[in-house]
């Protein structure tokens, strides 16, 4: 129960903080990115760039990089190093005592008193991870800045390995697993998938030995509102969880002061917390965890990311990802086969994508329905020769039919901003669904070419829902790892 032993948020890979998403809100985690570095120019420290380079995001951009240095490749590998090393335990207590693992595969009943001492016996099993195994992050060595998707760190794309921690179980955990209360808390908006990480965590916890261990209602609300009282959480409890969709704890936006927070934690003796949330959760987790060390708790806070946008940098694959896509081929063709039915029907649908259009983008190439699909991440015209509408005109002309996707938060310079925020301090979103709609309509009408335009909107349903196959594994291991996973020993 290596988790129990840590101190800090851990995963396998830590949840970063975006500096360009509005989403985050709250005290700022302390883990950053290294950033694309500015091209050289002997003598100056920064060459100016123009401004097709400042758009270029080949390059990592570090502003403390001096590639004139012969030595700066082993610089700016201990300086990620040590961006990336995680919060241990023993950083506060250097000298905190540990007990072998109770974890082990052989056995996967609880800790019970059949074993000496209340633990497992000395009998070596090697299913461990050894505290200085490392993942290689990346994984393509680019030759040249022009290779199609290069990420540089410097202008002549040098190699450099970068390691992040391997996650796993440990051969020594630093709590007692009955003297543990856990406690789990869901943050920010539903995702597919909730469920199943609340469950395996559980599921391992108990494992490990652990007996007492409750959910936090509705959020980081729920140690503030006296109304709210915690939830008891077992394997009976949670262990058909798994096959409904939602979060089992419920979930908020927003909540107490991280002060209180602490407080709340300290008068129920939880001395481990798993944050499942986004960007601003963890960004709460990370204010926790600071506050606990301030304190000097023996307090272990522990991140599991989650976002259905899957845009959390440096990781692959979000869990409710897989399952958004799937659930949004459901629109895509309804949207198809009402414009195909039609004469000159154009289908319109608009998915979930606030900062990146990954939903949209994987949904259309899944579909191979879609003939034009409208991401945040790359501008477009409605207007003019090369604007969309233009296109519309040319599919109606050769197709008959045409089938737009568009992420949310694309286009938001044609729409009126009011500068609004949510609970979780996000910008509120222009609607692009109808202004495109709309826009449609008005060309169409102007060119007097008819036009048949249906928008369909699914927004929360395709998070509203049961975790797939692949998501529903990629849970699991999120789970066990939010219990496995540790730092390194230092």
């Amino acid at each position: 129960m290596d988790a129990l032993s840590h101190s800090g948020a851990i995963m396998k890979v830590k949840l970063l903080h975006d500096p360009n998403n509005k989403r985050s809100r709250g005290p700022r985690p302390t883990t950053r990115i290294p950033i694309r570095p500015r091209r050289r120019i002997p003598p100056a420290k920064f060459a100016v760039k123009s401004d097709a380079q400042k758009q270029d995001h080949r390059y990592y951009h570090h502003q403390e990089i001096d590639f004139s240095d012969p030595n700066w490749k082993p610089k700016f590998q201990r300086d990620f190093e040590n961006r990336f090393r995680l919060p241990h335990l023993t950083d506060i207590f250097p000298d905190a005592p540990t007990i072998p693992s109770t974890f082990c595969l052989k056995m996967r009943t609880p800790v019970t008193g059949d074993f000496a001492d209340w633990y497992p016996s000395d009998e070596k099993w090697h299913g461990y991870i050894n505290n200085s195994d490392r993942v290689l992050l990346k994984v393509i060595h680019y030759s040249s800045p022009t290779s199609a998707g290069a990420e540089c760190i410097d202008p002549d794309c040098t190699w450099v390995e970068q390691w992040v921690h391997r996650a796993g179980p440990r051969e020594e955990i630093y709590f007692k697993p009955e003297e543990v209360k856990a406690a789990i808390v869901t943050c920010g908006g539903l995702c597919p998938g909730l469920n199943d990480v609340i469950r395996q965590v559980v599921i391992t916890l108990e494992i490990y030995g652990v007996k007492k261990i409750v959910g936090i209602p509705f959020g980081y609300r729920g140690f503030s509102d006296n109304e709210l009282t915690e939830m008891p959480l077992s394997r009976k409890v949670v262990q058909n969880v798994h096959l409904s969709g939602g979060s089992l704890l419920g979930v908020s936006r927003g909540g107490p002061g991280i002060s209180e927070i602490v407080d709340s934690m300290e008068e129920r003796g939880i001395n481990m917390l798993f944050v499942l949330g986004g960007n601003g959760t963890h960004a709460g987790a990370n204010a926790i965890h600071n506050e606990c060390r301030k304190r000097r708790l023996k307090v272990a806070v522990v991140g599991v990311p989650k976002t259905i946008d899957n845009d959390i940098l440096l990781m692959d694959k979000t869990f409710g990802f897989d399952t958004a896509v799937e659930e949004a081929q459901r629109a895509i063709n309804s949207a198809y086969i009402e414009a195909h039915s039609a004469y000159h029907g154009i289908g319109i649908v608009k998915l979930m994508g606030r900062s990146s259009g990954f939903i949209a983008m994987h949904a259309s190439l899944a579909s191979g329905q879609i003939d034009i699909c409208l991401i945040p991440e790359v501008p477009f015209h409605l207007h003019g020769p090369h604007g969309v509408l233009r296109h519309l005109k040319y599919l109606i002309e050769t197709k008959g039919s045409a089938v737009v996707c568009v992420a949310e938060g694309a286009g938001q310079n044609f729409v009126e901003q009011t500068n609004a925020r949510d609970a979780s301090g996000n910008t509120v979103l222009g609607d692009i669904g109808v202004h495109l709609q709309q826009e449609t309509k008005k060309y169409f009408k102007e060119i007097g070419v008819p036009a048949d335009v249906k928008y369909i909107d699914p927004t929360y349903m395709i998070r509203a829902c049961r975790a797939n196959a692949s998501d529903g594994i990629l849970c699991t291991v999120l789970g066990q790892n939010a219990i496995l996973c540790g730092s390194t020993k230092h």
